[in-house]
Formats: structure tokens, C-alpha cells, sequence
């Protein structure tokens, strides 16, 4: 983790979660957080919590779907730390809801937080890492980014679309030293089922068993910085449900029948 020493981290999403679990991290790693997410008073009991100082954080409230660009939170951060070293977008939700029944403003909704409001905050930091002429985006996909399994088909769908835009601007961007990596986690102890939205845009409210056994949101984080430090493209961070990536690959229609058959309904 001495990678991350004195870096600008920006994590959205930060005051829950996998979210928060990355920012617990960096501290131990001595880095400089940027904190972000709806919630400014929970963001500044982390602060308080992590005895986090202004010389090495800063909590920004922002709802990634209220606009289309973030130049003035970009340029507050960079105001206040001189640059930005790594975003890891982290905001996203999910679903819990068959695909006929789902309300199409379900799905635009399931876009917004996990595809667009995502690529318009990374946009505004691109032009940011352009200037500096390095920088990394990490991108908190999913295994259902790599495949596709029922109740989740909008979920699924804005996490594949992160895939397509990110591994694009891998490309474009690589002579510049801009990085992406994605990482893709399975089950994670997280509240992310119970947040998840229903068929009609209301919180699913409900927990989810695969979630209960997953792996802790601790592990998850120290598994991805791990994969932004060594620069990995892609990270799979899970327990069995990893192998899915694999069979996907390698033997589709084997993968069919299984989520066919056991995926959680």
C-alpha cells in the first residue's frame, strides 16, 4: 500500500459500503481522500471518525445524476490538493426485479447513477489527468458487468456499459498514462440488496443470502488497490461466483443453464 502514500484518491460513494471501506484503507495507506456521496453529514461523521484532517481530506457532497459536469467540484479538489492521482468511482445501485414487470423509469434511473452520472464526473477529472498527463480511474463494476443473470437485467446492463466506455478509453488514453481499471466484485457483505431499487423505483428492502456470505467490504478494498497499484486492466473479487467470468468465456452454454438454474431469484 506504500503506493498510495501523499496520492489524491477521490471515492464516491464513500459514506457506505465498499465505498467506505476504500477510504478506511487509504487512510491505513496514508493517502489524501477526497470523500463523496449524497449524504454530507454522514461523510463528515467519517471524517471525524477516521481523525481526518483538512491537510489530508476533503469532503465533497455530490449527487453524480444531478448534472452533466463537474468542473467546479473538480476544480475545488484541485484547489485544495494541488492535483488528483485516482478516482475511483465507486457511486452505483442496484435492482431487484423481473424485466417485464420493471417500470421503464427503472431502468433510466438504473442508467443515470451507474453509467451516466459516472462518465460525466469522469470527464470532468479526465481533463484534470490530461493536464497532469497521468492519472487512473478505477470503475466499481460487478461479475454482473461480465454476464448477465434474472432479476438484475438493468443492473446488469449500465454495468456492462461501463465496460465498453472505460475499456475504450483505456485505449485512447494510454500514451498519455491514463490508466483504467476495472474491478469487478461478486458478493460483498454490503447493504447493496436492500438498497437495490424494485419494479417500481422503491427500495427492495430486503436482504440477500449470497450477499450475507460474501466476502467483507474490507477485503474487497484491499484486493482493489491492490489491482490500481500493480495497474491491472480487470480484477474479479469474490468467492465461487468468480468462476462465472470464466465460464462465460470458455463454456457459455454451460453458464447459461447454471444461472438458469440456480441464480437467485
Amino acid at each position: 500500500m506504500n503506493s498510495f502514500k501523499n496520492k489524491v484518491v477521490w471515492v464516491t460513494g464513500a459514506s457506505s459500503g465498499i465505498g467506505l471501506a476504500f477510504v478506511e484503507q487509504l487512510v491505513l495507506a496514508n493517502a489524501k481522500v477526497v470523500l463523496s456521496a449524497r449524504n454530507e453529514e454522514k461523510l463528515l461523521e467519517i471524517q471525524k471518525k477516521l481523525k481526518l484532517t483538512s491537510e489530508n481530506s476533503l469532503v465533497l457532497p455530490i449527487d453524480i445524476t444531478s448534472k452533466e459536469e463537474f468542473s467546479e467540484e473538480v476544480n475545488l479538489v484541485v484547489q485544495h490538493f494541488g492535483q488528483i492521482d485516482v478516482l475511483i468511482n465507486n457511486a452505483g445501485i442496484s435492482q431487484r426485479s423481473g424485466i417485464h414487470q420493471t417500470q421503464f423509469t427503472v431502468y433510466k434511473q438504473l442508467m443515470n447513477i451507474n453509467f451516466f452520472g459516472t462518465i460525466a464526473l469522469s470527464l470532468s477529472v479526465l481533463k484534470v489527468f490530461e493536464k497532469q498527463n497521468y492519472g487512473h480511474f478505477a470503475v466499481i463494476s460487478s461479475i454482473s458487468g461480465k454476464l448477465g443473470s434474472p432479476m438484475r437485467a438493468g443492473y446488469c446492463a449500465s454495468k456492462h456499459a461501463l465496460h465498453g466506455f472505460f475499456d475504450a478509453l483505456r485505449s485512447e488514453y494510454f500514451e498519455k498514462n491514463i490508466r483504467v481499471t476495472m474491478i469487478c466484485p461478486g458478493y460483498i457483505q454490503t447493504e447493496i440488496s436492500q438498497n437495490a431499487l424494485d419494479f417500481d423505483g422503491q427500495k427492495f428492502n430486503r436482504s440477500d443470502t449470497n450477499q450475507k456470505n460474501g466476502l467483507s467490504p474490507q477485503i474487497c478494498a484491499k484486493r482493489g488497490l491492490k489491482a490500481i497499484s500493480q495497474q491491472k486492466n480487470e480484477v474479479y473479487i469474490g468467492k465461487k461466483e468468480v468462476f462465472g467470468v470464466y465460464l462465460k468465456r470458455f463454456l457459455p452454454d454451460l453458464l447459461i443453464r447454471i444461472v438458469r438454474k440456480h441464480a437467485p431469484r
